[in-house]
Formats: structure tokens, C-alpha cells, sequence
């Protein structure tokens, strides 16, 4: 099995299902309420461990009974959680989620005990950075977190992804430690600060990135870099509930890496997952399963 490492955020999710949704300062009712788990690590990890890896994830949750219920949950899935740490600090983190019809969201976050995880926590688990052939990192833990993270996955020899969501507020330093960069059209704009999908990928590989995978929803991805130059399309979908389509695309592109597959498939592999996870609501149930993936792949 691909050995996937993940670090990065667990959080809990409410998610109000709309008509449309609002506009400032505007109530929209007749909403329908779903309660499930999220967090862009804890969704990566479950991705990456329903596609077929054995998956370990590194953050932190509240002493609380969401941290342990996110815990416990991960856990069922099959996922190692020995370094998702608990503080009684903060609480668990909190997503508020509207969608509408069209799938469309907008999103708030508390991060909570996110913010709690500390450089020593994540160098304490050096074993698993030497396990892992690929590391997924996110940005919704604090950002010495990220790149002490990328430098032990450096160290041990394991492939690196860093998919920068949030873009922080300062500067990601150290991007030659990146071996595939996977934002999305507009986050790659603004760590580059120049407009444009290419633009922005040359820029962040002038920086030292490896690799520019720009995600740009049903078109698909475009990736730069040492990879090579692709563009991949997407797949076609009923979009009901985009939440979760970005680390779908992550947690399968970091299991097709795994697996040593070549770029252009693995990509299809990522979109298959990101397609796939936009036909049901929610974060964590709506990432698919490898048969499921498979099928859409092969046509």
C-alpha cells in the first residue's frame, strides 16, 4: 500500500444547504442542517485512505467531545492518529459552511485547537515523516508548523505536496522543499501576485517550487515544473456541494504519486476524486471510493 503522511487541520463542519446564498447583512432561510467532520487534513487523510493508502495524520483537536469524536472517527476509517494531538487550550475547530444549489459555498472557519499544533509536536514525529513516501501539507495549522513539516519530509527523502489554503497572511518561505505546489487559480495568484494561471505557476517556480499544479475547478489542472507541462481536463458533474472537491484532488494525487504513476495520470486520477466528491454534500461524506474513482478514470 502507497504510505501517505498528512498534516494539517481536523475540524468539525455544520453545513447549511440553500437556495441561495446570502448577501450581506441578508438572511436566507428554509436551509437544510448537516452536522459531519472536516478540516483540510483530516479530509485529505480520509481521501487518501478511502483511495487505497495507509495514511497517518499529524494535528491537533480540542479536549472536548468533538475532538474525540473526530479522533475516534478517524480512527474508524482506518487512519493512524497518534500524532493528532490534544490541548485543552482551544476547541476543536469549527467550520461554518453555506451552500447553495449550485454547489457554490462560502465558508468560515474557527480554527481552534488547529492553531494549537507546535513545531514540537510535529518534530516528535520524526518516525513518521521517514514511513511516508508522500507528505501533504496544508496551511490551516500554524505556518512554522508547515515548514517544519516540509523540512523533515525533506530530510527522510519523501515527496512533498504543499497545498497552500489558506494562503497565509505571511510570505511561504523555503518553496524548494516543495516538490508539487497545488493551488487553485486564485490562491496561485496571490502567492505569486501576478494574474494568470501560467504566469502565476512560473513565478512560484522561479521561487523554487518543483512542480505548479493549478487546480481550476471543472476544467481541471494545469501542472508546470520539473513534472513537465500538462493540462489536464476535467470531468463533468452535477455539482451539488463543492466542499472538499480540493482535497480530494490532494489526498489522490499524493496516493497517485505514491503509486510512481506519471504525472498526466495521476491528474486524472485527482480530477476523477475532485469530481467525484462535488456530487454529494458535506466534507468528509462526500469523498469517494477507489472503485468509484477507477470507473469515472476509465470512461
Amino acid at each position: 500500500m502507497p504510505r501517505v503522511l498528512v498534516v494539517g487541520s481536523a475540524n468539525v463542519d455544520f453545513t447549511v444547504a440553500l437556495e441561495r446564498l446570502p448577501e450581506p447583512g441578508e438572511t436566507v432561510t428554509e436551509g437544510s442542517l448537516l452536522v459531519a467532520r472536516g478540516g483540510k487534513g483530516a479530509n485529505q487523510a480520509v481521501a487518501a485512505r478511502r483511495l487505497g493508502a495507509e495514511v497517518r495524520l499529524i494535528g491537533c483537536v480540542g479536549d472536548d467531545a468533538s475532538g474525540r469524536e473526530v479522533r475516534a472517527a478517524l480512527a474508524e476509517e482506518g487512519i493512524g492518529v497518534a500524532g493528532v494531538g490534544t490541548t485543552s487550550a482551544a476547541a476543536t475547530g469549527t467550520a461554518l459552511i453555506l451552500v447553495d444549489r449550485a454547489g457554490r459555498n462560502q465558508i468560515g472557519v474557527a480554527p481552534g485547537a488547529n492553531r494549537a499544533l507546535t513545531v514540537a509536536q510535529v518534530e516528535a514525529r520524526a518516525e513518521d515523516f521517514a514511513w511516508a513516501e508522500v507528505v501533504i501539507v496544508s496551511c490551516e495549522i500554524p505556518l512554522a508548523c508547515v515548514e517544519a513539516s516540509l523540512a523533515l519530509a525533506r530530510a527522510h527523502g519523501a515527496t512533498t505536496l504543499l497545498n497552500p489554503a489558506p494562503v497565509p497572511r505571511a510570505p511561504l518561505e523555503r518553496l524548494d522543499r516543495v516538490d508539487y505546489l497545488t493551488p487553485n487559480a486564485g490562491e496561485a495568484a496571490r502567492l505569486a501576485g501576478v494574474p494568470g494561471v501560467e504566469a502565476a505557476a512560473d513565478a512560484l517556480i522561479a521561487r523554487g517550487a518543483g512542480s505548479v499544479v493549478v487546480t481550476v475547478g471543472e476544467a481541471g489542472a494545469r501542472c508546470r515544473g520539473r513534472a513537465g507541462v500538462h493540462d489536464v481536463p476535467g470531468v463533468k458533474v452535477q455539482a451539488i456541494d463543492t466542499t472538499a472537491a480540493g482535497d480530494a484532488f490532494n489526498g489522490a494525487l499524493a496516493v497517485a504519486l505514491a503509486e510512481r504513476r506519471d504525472i498526466a495520470s495521476a491528474l486524472r486520477f485527482a480530477n476523477a476524486a475532485a469530481a467525484l466528491a462535488c456530487t454529494k454534500r458535506g466534507a468528509q461524506p462526500s469523498l469517494p471510493r477507489r472503485a468509484d474513482v477507477e470507473r469515472v478514470v476509465a470512461g
